[in-house]
């Protein structure tokens, strides 16, 4: 009956124009992994990786890589500029665009150079020679770019271990997701929101410059690709740094504050994005004593005129989007 039931889910997403993926997966034979999350946990992938991504150079793919590649994936999708971004635990540590590869990925790295230490890596250009060059100098166990230029490849090739992908053109990721809970399965659509400058409600007084208008949305993008609860701070098209995975919005703000402060960044004129609404002005104000000028968040809660009000104040533009964005 578990099999059966998955045939009818996979059939109906396949019918539902979700590219015949689900339905593939529940046919398929299922590759073994070495182990689940941790060693002493069997696993297993039901899929075909080989239709997005050939493998290049390195050792077999984890269970944990799965999930890193998977939203990093998610992630890189969001930008259209020439954009790199480092992940850890499916949270991006790093990211900045930029019209010139190896400047992104040097700001990507300046973000966190902590945590890019093991990371996935992943680029929606080509990788060239200067900018393997400078890749190649830490330690990451993954890598994913659309190609990469002969004598890069020559470079980050040297480590035996180093996992190379190249992620293939056209191949889009279902329109569905699943989740295991309890003793069945949760089905959702993917969230495939994203904000446009047409989406942005100017709610206080002042207004958001063209600027802080361009580093809303880019810190949107991240925030909405991060664990709940989130926050991200950016400047200039380069993420500061986030909290994520927090049990209150304030710990998820004054930890993204530190790790800032802890790499250097000069948060005056920078801004703030929130996944979810702020039920207090708690966070705003924190934010503002810290110099960030602009926040973009979803708005909705019955308590906004709070934040708005606060922020009318102390002479802090803000606009809302109408859209949440939890990852749980």
């Amino acid at each position: 009956f578990a099999v059966s039931s998955h045939y009818d889910s996979a059939i109906f997403n396949y019918f539902d124009g979700d590219n015949g993926s689900a339905f593939r997966a529940a046919v398929e034979c299922p590759k073994s992994l070495r182990y689940g999350e941790n060693p002493h946990q069997q696993g297993a992938f039901f899929g075909d990786f080989e239709a997005m991504f050939d493998q290049i150079h390195g050792k077999e793919i984890s269970y944990n890589n799965l999930l890193d590649i998977n939203a990093a994936v998610d992630l890189i999708d969001e930008f259209d500029e020439v954009t790199f971004a480092i992940l850890k635990h499916n949270n991006a540590c790093g990211l900045a665009s930029r019209p010139v590869l190896v400047d992104a990925w040097k700001d990507a790295l300046a973000g966190d150079p902590v945590s890019a230490f093991g990371g996935v890596l992943i680029t929606n250009a080509v990788i060239d020679k200067a900018t393997a060059e400078e890749v190649n100098k830490i330690f990451f166990e993954i890598i994913i770019a659309p190609d990469y230029d002969v004598d890069a490849l020559e470079i980050l090739g040297q480590k035996k271990n180093r996992i190379i992908l190249v992620r293939k053109e056209g191949v889009q990721l279902p329109k569905k997701q699943y989740r295991s809970v309890l003793n069945g399965v949760l089905v959702q659509d993917r969230d495939l929101k994203t904000e446009t400058p047409e989406d942005l409600k100017q709610v206080t007084d002042k207004a958001a410059t063209a600027q802080e208008i361009e580093d809303m949305l880019f810190a949107n993008k991240i925030v909405k690709n991060s664990k709940s609860n989130a926050i991200v701070l950016a400047k200039n098209k380069q993420l500061c740094a986030s909290g994520v995975g927090q049990t209150s919005r304030v710990d998820a703000l004054k930890h993204a504050i530190e790790k800032a402060k802890g790499f250097g960044f000069d948060l005056q004129g920078a801004v703030m994005a929130s996944d979810a609404f702020f039920p207090f002005p708690d966070c705003v104000e924190i934010a503002g004593n810290e110099g960030i000028t602009a926040v973009i968040q979803p708005g909705g809660s019955v308590k906004d005129e709070l934040s708005f009000q606060y922020c009318n104040e102390h002479g802090i533009a803000m606009v809302t989007t109408g859209f949440r964005h939890f990852k749980h």
